[in-house]
């Protein structure tokens, strides 16, 4: 398959091929849903948590005496039936993580790479450079790209490009190893320049 490089002003400098073992994949629905809800369920915190009647603080000593009282025994202040007591059934930490094999993440990247590319949302521009970090620079070579809701990919972090783009509605700046499936479907064009797709073709063989 072939794409066109494009210049920052949407010209034509030459076609370049693509990897067909990357970006002539056929499309496989179920790997891509295994990658995404494994990505969005490894995202999860699991960090809600509440204290049982062990983990409040105090309580260490008994009330009263167990008999004579003519109260209720009691062993601890910090029952779940005291004011300031531990919670009965306390939620605890748990972990979401959904492993999933490397093959099968380098698949479905294949397998989304390869339909973007068929659909002519995979744009592929020799260089990206911002002069200063403000936002109208990159608005106005979005607007020569005529490109709206975007993921641009870069090799590394350019500052000046992420600090352009941060407050632009439906674009989001990336680097190459953060690429996920997520991101990867979750915008109208991916916008990379062609050291990442070296990269990639590097990557992904």
């Amino acid at each position: 398959m072939k794409i066109d490089l494009i210049s920052q002003n949407k010209e034509k400098i030459k076609n370049i091929e693509l990897s067909s073992s990357i970006f002539e994949v056929p499309f496989n629905e179920t790997l891509i849903h295994e990658a995404v809800t494994s990505y969005l369920t490894n995202s999860r915190a699991g960090t809600k948590a509440q204290k049982n009647r062990s983990a409040a603080r105090g309580g260490g000593a008994k009330p009263w005496k167990q008999k004579g009282t003519g109260r209720a025994r009691a062993g601890t202040i910090r029952s779940p039936l005291w004011v300031g007591g531990g919670k009965t059934f306390a939620a605890t930490n748990k972990t979401y993580h959904k492993k999933i094999n490397k093959k099968v993440l380098k698949s479905a990247l294949k397998s989304i790479l390869s339909a973007l590319a068929r659909e002519n949302r995979l744009i592929v521009i020799d260089e990206i450079t911002i002069e200063e970090p403000k936002t109208k620079f990159m608005i106005g070579l979005l607007e020569k790209l005529e490109l709206e809701n975007v993921l641009i990919i870069l090799k590394e972090l350019e500052i000046n490009i992420k600090l352009a783009s941060r407050n632009i509605p439906n674009v989001e700046v990336i680097t190459l190893d953060k690429m996920n499936p997520v991101s990867l479907i979750k915008f109208d064009y991916v916008l990379m320049d062609s050291k990442v797709l070296a990269e990639i073709e590097s990557t992904l063989q």
